[in-house]
């Protein structure tokens, strides 16, 4: 079993944005997966809601039953969400001389 991350508080601009998207009929929503690894899941369909679960944080509920905390949405239907930062960060550390590392071995 896979321990989740800690929950990170989000904008309040955010819940503003998940209210907009609920009132569509479709929503496409990439997250980071639960893993001990950077893993990307991807929910599609009509968002039923959006709720706190106490400790466990702020989620969206899809008409599927998916489950999706807030604080782990990379794009919400195209627009940047809460983790985009985070997912940018993994995409861009490659093109730095650390590489994911703390220090730069350079002889």
């Amino acid at each position: 079993m896979t321990m989740k991350p800690k929950y990170m508080p989000v904008d309040p601009g955010y819940f503003e944005l998940f209210a907009q998207e609920m009132e569509k009929e479709e929503a496409r929503v990439i997250y980071f997966a639960f893993t001990g690894e950077p893993v990307l899941e991807e929910s599609r369909g009509k968002i039923t809601g959006m709720d706190d679960k106490g400790r466990e944080g702020y989620y969206l509920f899809f008409e599927n039953g998916d489950q999706v905390r807030l604080d782990r949405i990379i794009v919400i239907n195209g627009i940047p969400g809460p983790a985009y930062d985070e997912y940018d960060s993994f995409a861009l550390a490659p093109l730095t001389c650390q590489g994911g590392y703390d220090d730069c071995f350079m002889e």
